[in-house]
C-alpha cells in the first residue's frame, strides 16, 4: 500500500514559489484533502517557522493578542491552519503584513472558498496568492481504479480495504454535514442539505434544475441556489456552465452538476465496491465526472464548458484559450464510439482537436479528428502546454 509519506503533491513547488514572490499565501481546498499535511512540510522547509491550528484551543489561546504574537514571531513564517474560524484576524494581518518588508511572511489554510476570498479580498488584496489543494490526483498516485472508486481523499485512498475506505467517507459526508457546515455558521437542517446533496449525486453529470430540486424538497428557488453555492464554495460539488459562443443554433442554457470526489459520489449513493459501481446508473456518469475533474484541475489557463443544442449535437467538455479548443467526450467503455451529435457538434463549433477518454490504455484514431487515448495521455499532453 502506497504511504502518505511517499506521496509527493503536485502543488508543493507552486505553493514555494508563490511564498517567496508574495507577503501571503493561503491554500484553499476541502477539509481533509492534504492541506494541513502539505502545509507542515512546507513550513519544515523554513526554518523557525511556527504552524498554528486554530481548531486547537491551545494553538488558538496564542493568539488572544495577535499583534504581540506575530511582532515576536516578526522574522518567522507564521502558518494559520483552518482560517476561517476566526475571520476577525483578516483586518489584523493586513497591518502585519504592510509593516513587515519581505515576502513569506504568513501561510493560510482555509476549508470555504467563499469566506476565506471574501474575506482576504477585502483586507489582503495584492499581498496574497492564493492555490487550490485538491484531494490526490491521478498523476500523483497513479492508480486510476482506486482513484475511481474510492476518490482522492487521502484517509479514503489510502485506506486498508475497500470498506474502510467506503466507512471513512460516510463519517467524512456525516461531519461535514453536521460539524464544518455549523461551524461556518450556516444554520441548515443537515438532513435538508444531505438531501440536496443526495439527489445531485442521483443527477452526476446532468442538466442542473433548480425548480425541480426545490419542489422535491419543499423549498423555494432562492434556497436551493443557496445551498447549491455552499456546495460548492466548499469544493463538493462542480457547475458546470455551458461553453459560451455565437453559433446560431438554440443552446441549452443551464449548467450541469457534478459531485467533485467520485468517492464522495460512490458513499452518497452507497455503492461500496467496483461492481456496485458497475451495475449501477451513475457508472458513465461517475467515470466522466472523475475523469473531468482530473483534467480540469490540470487544465490551468483554459476555460472550460459544455456544448448542447435542442437538435443534439453534444460536447461533454470543451477547453478553450485564445486560438485553440479541445472537445473532450468521456466513454466508460473500452471499446468508445462517439455519436453524431458528438460530430455535428464538432462541425458547429469549427473543433479540429478531439479526444475520447476511456479507461483503457490504447491510442488510436476512429475519426480523422477524434483521437481515444487514456486520460493519464491528456493530462500528460495539459502539462506540456504549460
Amino acid at each position: 500500500m502506497q504511504g502518505l509519506e511517499n506521496i509527493k503533491r503536485e502543488k508543493l513547488a507552486e505553493c514555494i514559489e508563490r511564498l517567496e514572490s508574495f507577503k501571503a499565501l493561503a491554500i484553499l481546498g476541502p477539509r481533509q484533502c492534504g492541506k494541513s499535511t502539505l502545509a507542515k512540510y512546507i513550513v519544515s522547509q523554513f526554518p523557525g517557522s511556527v504552524y498554528l491550528d486554530l481548531e486547537t484551543p491551545s494553538d488558538l489561546q496564542k493568539l488572544s493578542e495577535p499583534e504581540l504574537f506575530f511582532e515576536q514571531h516578526a522574522e518567522k513564517l507564521v502558518c494559520l491552519d483552518e482560517i476561517q474560524r476566526q475571520p476577525d484576524l483578516f483586518p489584523i494581518l493586513r497591518g502585519i503584513l504592510d509593516r513587515g518588508n519581505r515576502n513569506g511572511q504568513i501561510l493560510i489554510l482555509g476549508s470555504a472558498s467563499r469566506d476565506l476570498i471574501r474575506q482576504s479580498s477585502e483586507s489582503l488584496a495584492g499581498r496574497i496568492a492564493y492555490v487550490e489543494l485538491t484531494p490526490f490526483s491521478l498523476v500523483e498516485v497513479e492508480n486510476l481504479s482506486q482513484l475511481w472508486l474510492q476518490g482522492g481523499f487521502p484517509l479514503s485512498f489510502l485506506a486498508k480495504t475497500q470498506t474502510k475506505s467506503f466507512q471513512w467517507r460516510l463519517e467524512f459526508i456525516r461531519t461535514y454535514l453536521e460539524r464544518d457546515i455549523p461551524q461556518l455558521g450556516f444554520n441548515i437542517p443537515a438532513q435538508t442539505l444531505r438531501r440536496l446533496w443526495t439527489m445531485c449525486a442521483h443527477n452526476h453529470g446532468q442538466l442542473l434544475n433548480q425548480s425541480k430540486l426545490g419542489d422535491a424538497l419543499g423549498l423555494s428557488h432562492t434556497s436551493i441556489r443557496s445551498y447549491l453555492d455552499l456546495l460548492a464554495q466548499t469544493f463538493m460539488i462542480r457547475v458546470l456552465s455551458p461553453f459560451e459562443t455565437n453559433v446560431k443554433k438554440r443552446l441549452i442554457k443551464a449548467p450541469k452538476v457534478y459531485i467533485r470526489d467520485s468517492g464522495i459520489l460512490h458513499g452518497l449513493l452507497n455503492l461500496v465496491s467496483f461492481d456496485d459501481v458497475l451495475g449501477h446508473p451513475v457508472y458513465g456518469s461517475s467515470w466522466e465526472g472523475m475523469a473531468m475533474e482530473q483534467i480540469l484541475n490540470a487544465a490551468e489557463g483554459w476555460e472550460a464548458g459544455f456544448y448542447r443544442t435542442s437538435a443534439g449535437a453534444e460536447i461533454d467538455l470543451i477547453l478553450s484559450r485564445p486560438n485553440q479548443k479541445i472537445a473532450i467526450e468521456f466513454k466508460a467503455s473500452l471499446a468508445p464510439q462517439v455519436k453524431p451529435g458528438f460530430r455535428n457538434a464538432l462541425a458547429d463549433l469549427d473543433i479540429s482537436t478531439a479526444k475520447v477518454i476511456y479507461p483503457g490504455t490504447d491510442r488510436y484514431f476512429i475519426h480523422k479528428q477524434v483521437e481515444v487515448c487514456s486520460l493519464k495521455d491528456l493530462l500528460e499532453e495539459l502539462k506540456s502546454t504549460q
